[in-house]
Parts: C-alpha cells; structure tokens; sequence
C-alpha cells in the first residue's frame, strides 16, 4: 500500500463516502468540487493506499426483523487465561473469522477482548458460545450483555481537517 498525504479534498471525499457510498462518481465529484476524472482518480488513490477499506450496504435491522425476527445482539466481554502475544493473535483470528462476530476489538484495562456477536436466537447464541468460547481452554471468563434496542449504530470515522 502507497503512503499518501491527505489534502482537504481527500477529507471532503472521504467523509461524503462515509455518508453515501452508492453516489455515482459525477455526483460524488459534484459534492466535493472536483471535475469527475479527477474525483475518479482520487478514490481509487485512497482505495489503493488502505484508506478506504471496503463499501458495503448498512442494513436496517428493525425492517429485517419484520422480515425474519429480530435475533439476539450481545455484546461479549471475554477475559483469556494466558495473554501471550500469540494467544491473544490465535484467539482473534479465530474470532473474526466466524460470521456471527460483527466486531472484535482487544480492550484494556478490563477484559481482554469485547465482541458484538449476532445470533438468530438463544440456542443460537449458546452454539456460538460453545463454538468460540467453551471449548478454548484459554478462555477464562466469558460476560455476555444483550441489546434490549439499538439506539444508533453509525460506522462513521470522524475525518478531522488537516
């Protein structure tokens, strides 16, 4: 991945893709003042320099469960036994690489990794608990809260001018 500086038209970029990924490239040029090959040429800059991780859809959760029942959202807190570098990496990796995890995040002080998991239901979320957590011996304790309501949920990352 290229390093690149950020100019004040990559933030302007940057935060518009934030709120609307779906813009075609002259209107996303439009909104931050930039002819359209211009603009082009900047977002795959920053797509090709890591910046722009991925674009996905963000799904209304509450119109979803209309369609397929609402599900559980924990939020997991989980506390290893041993935290060697490798341990904490080969408990992570093996985390994120299952589909019920939307987020994982290493924490301190306090546990040692906080997880938002999804689960269709509670014998859903006893089968991911037993998948990612009983039968690790490293895992030493396991606090799960679930989400009574979503109040806001916004992957948004603050692009401060330069």
């Amino acid at each position: 991945m290229e390093q690149i500086d950020l100019d004040a038209t990559d933030l302007r970029l940057l935060t518009q893709l934030q709120h609307d990924a779906s813009l075609s490239n002259q209107a996303l040029a439009e909104l931050v003042h930039v002819s359209a090959p211009t603009c082009l040429r900047r977002v795959k800059r920053l797509v090709d320099a890591g910046l722009i991780e991925r674009q996905i859809a963000v799904l209304n959760a509450d119109k979803l469960a209309e369609k397929q029942g609402h599900g559980l959202t924990a939020i997991v807190e989980i506390t290893l036994d041993r935290q060697d570098e490798e341990r904490l990496a080969a408990f992570e990796l093996r985390v994120a690489a299952d589909d019920a995890v939307q987020q994982c995040y290493r924490v301190s002080p306090g546990p040692d990794f906080c997880l938002v998991v999804f689960a269709r239901d509670m014998p859903g979320y006893l089968a991911l608990a037993q998948r990612l957590f009983t039968s690790d011996a490293n895992v030493r304790n396991v606090k799960a809260f679930f989400s009574l309501k979503r109040a806001k949920f916004a992957p948004f990352v603050p692009v401060l001018p330069g």
